[in-house]
């Protein structure tokens, strides 16, 4: 009688075992067969690390595809703390290119995240200190392509324009009011690493960024270049607290010329204070427009 109590438990434990080895073969069965690509995606994003490379911002052009505003590319620094070996000597090299303090710069190289944008002193970099950082052959330490907006014509139109700030988002004017279509969509390098950060042997993924919409405004180079000159002419002779001058098709309404004083060159904002910037006069002044308009009565017999 005791031995068949034994053997019963013995039995009911395998069993147990056995249905505890079931459902576990079961549910390896079924991760592998139809949760692998959720897996295998959460794995990836785990393992991936992207060098961001932003997208240029749209044109914008006159109503004769003249260029009104462009873009020049340029380089920044981005970082990958986990795979700089020797951080201090890093830190010191990157410093003196820059020209900040090793403080400064360890803020960045010894940063716990896995990818680190130097900003503001490693974005927009010149040609020769990119060539000088390049040189250096640092692991962890990584050069890329950024676009700058740049208006070729400096201080013309200025205020219809706006301009952009350092991360290329739109500001004032039009580059603030069409901000959204003007603006690509950013790619970037994926590549795969461990936890530590060390890179893995596997390939890179190139993700191609979407430009920007470009933009083609009613304004005529040639009848604007006249207004710029006129305005200018008008500041040197009377010296005005502020001018304007708006040019418009009158059978259509369209805008054919617009600038005011004072003006500023959109290329160097961040120079000009807020009041120069922001009053786009024509629109966001009151002013007495003069004979302009006047009532025509057909005549009648009476």
């Amino acid at each position: 009688m005791f031995h068949k109590q034994i053997d019963k438990k013995i039995k009911i434990v395998l069993l147990v075992i056995i249905l505890l080895f079931t459902v576990i073969i079961g549910k390896v069965g079924y991760i592998q067969l139809f949760q692998y690509k959720k897996l295998n995606k959460l794995a990836k994003d785990l393992w991936s690390r992207n060098l961001p490379i932003e997208a240029n911002r749209g044109r914008i052009y006159d109503r004769n595809n003249v260029v009104l505003a462009d873009n020049l590319t340029t380089t920044s620094l981005v970082l990958i703390p986990n795979q700089i070996k020797d951080k201090d000597k890093v830190s010191e090299a990157l410093a003196d290119i820059l020209g900040v303090t090793k403080e400064e710069m360890d803020t960045h190289v010894k940063k716990q995240t896995s990818i680190e944008r130097v900003h503001p002193e490693g974005r927009r970099l010149s040609y020769e200190i990119a060539d000088k950082i390049n040189n250096l052959n640092f692991d962890g330490v990584y050069l890329v392509k950024e676009a700058k907006r740049f208006y070729p014509n400096q201080s013309y139109l200025s205020h219809v324009l706006g301009f952009v700030g350092i991360d290329n988002q739109g500001l004032s004017g039009l580059e603030l009011e069409y901000d959204e279509y003007l603006t690509g969509e950013s790619g970037a390098i994926k590549y795969f690493s461990d936890s530590k950060g060390n890179r893995l042997q596997m390939s890179e993924v190139y993700q191609k960024p979407q430009d920007g919409m470009d933009m083609v405004l009613t304004i005529d180079y040639n009848i604007q270049t006249s207004i710029e000159r006129e305005l200018d002419n008008i500041v040197k002779k009377y010296n005005p607290d502020k001018a304007l001058a708006v040019a418009m098709n009158p059978k259509t309404g369209e805008i054919l010329g617009m600038s005011s004083r004072p003006n500023f060159d959109p290329n160097n904002y961040q120079d000009y204070t807020l009041e120069e910037t922001s009053r786009n006069l024509p629109i966001w002044a009151t002013y007495e427009p003069g004979s302009t308009f006047k009532i025509i009565t057909p005549e009648t017999n009476v």
